[in-house]
């Protein structure tokens, strides 16, 4: 049996999330499949009521893909509740090389990933510094509040 994994993201606006993810982990907006114009028309097409597309749910993409397709799809469901609490589950971006790169090596990786993500939008929590166990870490909320790390 084959299997493919999608990551499924709760929001409040997926094009904002869209936006920033996309720029975060390398990937680019999934195009509506079939050749149609936008994911509205593909499920127009499919026969979804129209109560249940809101107002202009899929003109834009909701989804993010690896351009490379080695990494899975993400979806950025649009939900009516606004996140309350700590995720259960996050991403770590590992953008250091891991433990065979010198530890100042990766600091500086991780130190370029986390501007460049602020500069998207993301909020820096917390720096994790401790070099007696070679650990560099950053954790960041994206621009809806849900928690990552950059490693």
């Amino acid at each position: 049996m084959e299997m493919t994994l999608q990551l499924v993201i709760d929001c409040a606006d997926p094009q904002r999330l869209v936006r920033f993810w996309a720029d975060a982990l390398g990937y680019v907006p999934e195009p509506a499949p079939g050749g149609h114009a936008t994911w509205r028309a593909y499920w127009e097409a499919m026969g979804v009521p129209d109560d249940e597309l809101p107002p202009g749910a899929g003109e834009t993409p909701e989804s993010i893909v690896d351009p490379a397709g080695r990494g899975p799809r993400v979806w950025f469901q649009q939900v009516p509740e606004a996140k309350t609490g700590k995720n259960r589950l996050h991403l770590d971006l590992k953008v250091g090389g891991g433990r065979d790169v010198p530890l100042a090596d990766r600091m500086v990786r991780v130190d370029a990933a986390v501007e460049r993500l602020t500069r998207a939008g993301a909020t820096v929590l917390r720096i994790t510094d401790a070099p007696e166990m070679g650990h560099y870490a950053a954790l960041l909320q994206d621009p809806e509040g849900n928690e990552f790390c950059v490693v």
